[in-house]
């Protein structure tokens, strides 16, 4: 582990920089449409697959992270119900496999847009903003070595001022 205090400014989701992490899941833009996730699905051997809901309560930013968890063999899904913004946190891997804080990237995602990691991301635990609110998560379990939790030196995270993705104000109103 590194030693150390990290900072990262948490902005609106950006599909490519946040594609070696996984990726954000945008609904059809048409009526009767469908947007297919099935690829992030594929069936792992020794494991089923597992859907379940998360109940969720608000986290506030700034806030401060300290561990982060990663499914080695599977990819993980999570669908927003009722949730306003969420706060995504993921970093790479260092050369030993250890999550590297100070490469770390955070993102305000609107309720709209799911999100989905790769199997072996670093991420920190789903965060709702806002209000209590709730997540569908897919993924695929079946061992003792499904998820893996590591310590990180305090990472501090904030949003940019004006960005859109602004702090915890509880009037639920978004800014433009």
């Amino acid at each position: 582990m590194t030693s150390g205090h990290f900072a990262v400014t948490a902005r609106l989701p950006d599909p490519t920089a946040f594609a070696p992490f996984g990726a954000f899941l945008e609904p059809p833009g048409d009526v009767g449409a469908r947007a297919l996730f099935s690829s992030w699905m594929e069936p792992v051997p020794g494991r089923s697959p597992r859907y379940h809901l998360n109940r969720v309560a608000p986290s506030a930013l700034p806030a401060t992270l300290d561990r982060v968890e990663r499914h080695p063999h599977a990819a993980q899904l999570f669908l927003p119900i009722g949730v306003s913004r969420y706060l995504v946190t993921v970093m790479p891997s260092d050369v030993a496999g250890r999550p590297d804080a100070s490469r770390a990237q955070a993102y305000v995602v609107p309720g709209t847009v799911g999100v989905a990691y790769h199997p072996g991301t670093w991420h920190a635990g789903i965060a709702v903003l806002d209000r209590e609110a709730s997540f569908a998560v897919l993924m695929w379990r079946g061992g003792d070595d499904d998820d893996e939790f590591a310590s990180i030196p305090a990472l501090e995270i904030a949003v940019e001022p004006g960005s859109g993705a602004r702090a915890l104000d509880h009037g639920g109103d978004r800014d433009g």
